[in-house]
């Protein structure tokens, strides 16, 4: 995937756009290779994509990391990047494997799912 959109809108609009693809794919043209995630409320975009979690998401955007590299980097416990990977591994902004460590047992491997992820946000 090129691009993962991440935006708030309405039901109307997801199925507008949904349309819209539908025409396009019907008249034979390429469709891009992005994938977009709606909240239908700012608030809660913003609640589930906080300061820490984008940041999070930024460090793993152009080269993947362990959760023990995260911890590190992003000064903070490995339980709560933990509990952001689950909460982004399941709506699909993050996906992580897990790796061997020779001599230290396995370790989990984070990446988001395409190399760049838009956010955008309309009030009113």
């Amino acid at each position: 995937m090129i691009k993962m959109i991440i935006r708030t809108d309405t039901v109307e609009g997801f199925f507008d756009r949904a349309k819209k693809a539908a025409q396009k794919s019907d008249r034979g043209e390429a469709l891009k290779k992005s994938a977009t995630f709606s909240f239908e409320d700012p608030q809660e975009m913003f609640m589930v994509l906080s300061e820490a979690r984008r940041r999070l998401m930024l460090e793993v955007m152009n080269e993947p990391k362990t959760i023990t590299q995260l911890s590190h980097k992003l000064h903070r416990d490995r339980s709560a990047i933990n509990k952001d990977i689950g909460l982004l591994e399941k709506i699909g902004l993050l996906v992580s494997q897990k790796i061997s460590n020779p001599g230290h047992g396995i370790e989990k491997m984070v990446q988001t799912v395409a190399p760049k992820i838009e956010m955008i946000a309309t009030l009113g």
